[in-house]
């Protein structure tokens, strides 16, 4: 799986879909901290084709998009923000960071600590 969705980033040691929790409505963001890095949490992600391909072959895997959106709207967290899911073929976290942290640099191991919901215009 880690093949075929290609995470920029990877939390250990929590509940699936924890990352449902840096999402918050259409006017608010998520920000957490990453190390020393602030990060907004925007929407959950609209996955594209590539998961339903092998990642070593390439070839198209016709039942997978549907077992997942099935899996993911079944497990969806009670918590889940629901409205931010206009489908299900949605996992991870798109993200932004505040250009004055662009310089800043995360490492394996970093903790991640939730600071709240935030208008996108106080975001920073």
């Amino acid at each position: 799986m880690r093949r075929r969705l290609r995470a920029n980033l990877e939390v250990d040691g929590v509940s699936p879909f924890w990352e449902d929790r840096l999402v918050a409505d259409y006017d608010h963001c998520v920000a957490f901290r990453v190390g020393d890095v602030t990060f907004r949490g925007v929407n959950p992600c609209q996955r594209c084709v590539v998961p339903m391909r092998d990642p070593y072959t390439g070839e198209t895997n016709d039942g997978f998009q549907r077992t997942f959106v099935e899996k993911r709207e079944g497990t969806l967290p009670e918590w889940a923000n629901r409205s931010r899911f206009d489908q299900f073929f949605r996992l991870m976290v798109n993200t932004q960071i505040p250009e004055s942290e662009w310089e800043s640099e995360i490492a394996v191991g970093d903790g991640v600590t939730i600071l709240g919901e935030r208008a996108f215009e106080t975001a920073e």
